[in-house]
């Protein structure tokens, strides 16, 4: 049985067996103590930006870089919300560099 977009009940149960609902540890991470400075605050941030996205306005991006401490931002030309998607090599070549600049 065919479904929408060629995708069929197969496809779907598939799908629905290999989703996952979030972290398993819900309860226990309610009890952890907050993040604090020396620990969370203490790691540079950086940001992978694609300048095609369409999913998250720019304002809010920008809004976010310059609220959560951004030590640098790495923008990849055409890249839509799904950069791993629509281009892997530029944000594999991103991800190489931010490892190689931060070890």
């Amino acid at each position: 049985m065919w479904l929408h977009d060629g995708y069929t009940v197969k496809d779907y149960e598939l799908a629905k067996m290999l989703h996952r609902q979030g972290s398993f540890f819900t309860e226990d991470l309610s009890k952890k103590e907050k993040f604090s400075e020396e620990g969370y605050g203490s790691v540079q941030r950086v940001y992978v930006m694609s300048s095609e996205d369409k999913a998250i306005p720019c304002d809010f991006i920008r809004w976010m870089i310059d609220n959560f401490n951004v030590s640098k931002v790495y923008e990849i030309d055409g890249g839509d919300h799904m950069v791993m998607l629509s281009k892997p090599q530029k944000l594999f070549d991103s991800l190489s560099a931010i490892a190689t600049d931060y070890m």
